[in-house]
């Protein structure tokens, strides 16, 4: 069954200009990310995506993001 996770992605200079988010993702784990929100400078990226697929694939994908150097945040949308 496929899940959606919300993540904020921070990426230093040397990966701003790499397709991770659109590209990578999808063909490296099989998850489809929905880039939701972003705001690029030529010293940082910020992106806000959506990542849906299986949870473990989900997970993987978010692994290899940090592997890479990507600080992940997950965003909860926890009702109060």
């Amino acid at each position: 069954m496929a899940t959606r996770r919300k993540y904020y992605c921070t990426f230093p200079q040397e990966l701003i200009s790499e397709p991770i988010v659109s590209h990578t993702l999808g063909e490296k784990f099989g998850v489809v990310p929905n880039i939701r929100a972003a705001s690029i400078t030529d010293t940082m990226a910020l992106v806000a995506v959506e990542i849906e697929g299986e949870e473990e694939a989900i997970a993987a994908s978010v692994a290899y993001l940090r592997e890479r150097g990507v600080k992940v945040e997950e965003i909860r949308e926890d009702a109060e």
